[in-house]
This record gives structure tokens, C-alpha cells and sequence, in this order.
């Protein structure tokens, strides 16, 4: 494994872990692995936690999700839910004939999407990906306030919370603009950030 070290401000490397050994590398030494976006401290690698005796303490997130990526990943769940239900209903279609029925079969079921994407936030908002697809695809997350993974009650709650965060006049989603780590409505009662990585 090769490491690019920072030192007094510039990076230098790649280094081995052998070469690693004869550096004077500190806890707050930046440091980056191929594959990586951007450098972390010494003390975030594993690793390097085992080889200098570093304690590791969680820094708290620095990088927080845009209103137009949140809305964006949104969006993009809501898309795939659609496409999920047009495809239930045309399957639905092959056992009701007529089209008075169609239509409503089709329109009866549609207040079940926001329903879903309740629950489909909640469990994946909690998971091990800490988001939905469309936060997936956009590399957002999230988390609570020190960047770890949410509980699954947390994550209802703040899915719960939304429902304050659009009335009245989408008020909670712009709420975004008005503190430095974007959060919405639902997020400060919640207590979570969405947040992203940096990218060079």
C-alpha cells in the first residue's frame, strides 16, 4: 500500500508502509491511499493507528450536502418509485379488463408512493448505506451531528419531522440557507446532518 503524506503543506510520496516507519508522522498528519478523494488525519487510518499508538477521535463532518443535491437525490427516488408502480400497475392490468377499472385501480393506489417513500427513507436513512439511492448516487449520507451512522428511530423521526419541514411554504427545506451546516427543519429536530465528501 503506498501513502501520500502532506508535509509542511505539500504532498510527497508515494510512500511504503516501511518508509511510513523512519517519518514523523503525528495523529494530524494528512494522509491519503490510492482510491481515496481526499486526505484524512493519520489517526483515521487503522493501520496507522496500530503502528504509531494513535487514539482515534472522531472528527465531526465538514462537508454538508447542497440544497440542490438533496433535492436532486429526491427526485431520483421518487422517479424510481414511479417507474416501480406504473410497472405494478400495468402488471395489474392482465387480470382488470375494463378501463373505468384501470383508471381507477391506477389513481386509488398512487397515495400509497409517498407512503413508501416514508418507509423506504427510514430504513435505508438507518442502514449500513446511511441513504436512499438517490443520496447513494450523489455520494450524500446521512448521519447524526458527530457523522456516525443514525438509529432506525432517529431516522423515523426525522422522516416524521418532513412532514413540518413542507408546511407552510416549504419553510423547513429553506431553513437550509440560514445555518452553515445546511441543515433543513427536519434535521435540526432530528439532530442529523446530510453530508458528502470532499472532492478534489
Amino acid at each position: 500500500m503506498n501513502y501520500i503524506v502532506v508535509v509542511n503543506g505539500k504532498p510527497e510520496g508515494p510512500y511504503d508502509f516501511e518508509h511510513l516507519k523512519k517519518m514523523n508522522i503525528v495523529a494530524g498528519t494528512f494522509i491519503r491511499k490510492p482510491g481515496m478523494d481526499d486526505y484524512k488525519e493519520a489517526h483515521e487510518f487503522a493501520e496507522l493507528r496500530a503502528l504509531f499508538g494513535f487514539s482515534y477521535e472522531k472528527t465531526a463532518p465538514q462537508y454538508f450536502a447542497s440544497f440542490d443535491q438533496r433535492l436532486l437525490a429526491s427526485v431520483i427516488d421518487y422517479f424510481i418509485l414511479f417507474l416501480v408502480y406504473i410497472l405494478l400497475i400495468l402488471l395489474s392490468f392482465a387480470f382488470v379488463k375494463e378501463q373505468g377499472e384501470r383508471i381507477t385501480f391506477a389513481l386509488l393506489f398512487l397515495p400509497v408512493i409517498p407512503v413508501f417513500k416514508f418507509i423506504y427513507g427510514v430504513f435505508a436513512e438507518a442502514s449500513v448505506k446511511q441513504g436512499t439511492i438517490g443520496k447513494r448516487l450523489l455520494s450524500i449520507k446521512v448521519t447524526d451531528l458527530k457523522g456516525s451512522r443514525i438509529g432506525v428511530l432517529t431516522s423515523f423521526f426525522r422522516n416524521l419531522a418532513k412532514i413540518l419541514s413542507v408546511a407552510p411554504l416549504f419553510f423547513g427545506y429553506l431553513y437550509s440557507f440560514l445555518n452553515k451546516k445546511q441543515q433543513c427543519f427536519h434535521d435540526a429536530a432530528a439532530g442529523t446532518l446530510v453530508i458528502k465528501d470532499r472532492l478534489l
